[in-house]
């Protein structure tokens, strides 16, 4: 019998703080109902205003910075661990929704790192801004370093938005099962701009240890966002304050997820919740707030 194969050793290297907190040069981003309708079909969103083009699912909110936010985690990292990024972590708070014809002027910044030895953590902050420079929305982005170490932490960490375990033991206020079709991911990647090879070329996939091509984290976390505006929103975009996951697990183009929500015994209109395949959490820690 093959003896299982020893975790690779962590790489030490050594991550920069001269980085933290500059901004990456400003770009302005143009919203088109065309490019709002086509992220709602793409992540096959049923809100009327999501599909017509009218108002951006909450997650499109990704799209105007996607670019931005690699810049600024590797003006922290070392260039040549691009490869080895995973989306640990994201949270958006929301001032107002994105709406067909903004013109966003967007930058991000890295705040802080973590050196641990079986992966580091860089934490982005992004803003979106409109004409008038009023913010539309921010987010923070925890990008996860596979199998290095950087030895250190440096300045700060992600706002928390930990998950009650105790919640599970109560009847959740509610429950959507949703299914990601064989390609969403091939849908996905034109519409969010997100040319990862993982979702789009199966041996590459399989290369980097994953069991095929797995759905983009942001397309399954925009599936919980429509999950809570129509569980508990009544499809209210514009209710939507804050929505934050972690990414536990990849989730495979033909599989069917369940999110569920439980409302916090601490907080009014804040809920929790977790997404899951079959009884596999693949999003974690999931807080909802709602105006």
């Amino acid at each position: 019998m093959t003896p299982p194969a020893s975790p690779p050793a962590s790489l030490t290297v050594a991550f920069t703080s001269s980085g933290l907190g500059e901004w990456t040069e400003p770009e302005v981003f143009d919203v088109t109902a065309e490019r709002i309708a086509a992220y709602a079909a793409a992540t096959n969103d049923p809100i009327a205003r999501h599909r017509d083009g009218t108002v951006a699912p909450p997650v499109f909110a990704v799209v105007p910075v996607f670019f931005s936010m690699a810049p600024a985690a590797l003006s922290v990292a070392p260039p040549e661990l691009l490869m080895k990024l995973v989306h640990g972590e994201q949270d958006f708070r929301f001032h107002r929704p994105i709406l067909a014809g903004d013109q966003l002027t967007v930058r991000s910044r890295p705040i802080g790192f973590t050196g641990r030895p079986n992966g580091p953590t860089v934490v982005v902050h992004a803003e979106s801004r409109d004409r008038g420079g009023e913010l539309v929305n921010e987010q923070w982005m925890t990008a996860f370093f596979r199998n290095v170490d950087a030895g250190e932490a440096r300045g700060e960490q992600a706002p928390e938005h930990r998950f009650d375990d105790t919640l599970r033991e109560q009847a959740p206020m509610a429950t959507v099962e949703q299914h990601i079709d064989e390609d969403q991911t091939y849908r996905y990647s034109p519409a969010s701009g997100d040319p990862m090879p993982i979702h789009l070329d199966d041996e590459i996939a399989r290369m980097a240890g994953l069991p095929g091509i797995i759905n983009h984290g942001l397309c399954t976390m925009a599936f919980a966002s429509w999950a809570a505006l129509t569980g508990l929103a009544d499809d209210q975009t514009e209710r939507l304050l804050r929505f934050a996951v972690r990414f536990a697990k990849p989730v495979l183009p033909g599989q069917d997820i369940t999110t569920r929500m439980w409302a916090s015994p601490q907080r009014a209109s804040t809920y929790h919740f977790e997404t899951s395949v079959a009884d596999t959490p693949v999003l974690t820690d999931g807080l909802i707030e709602l105006r």
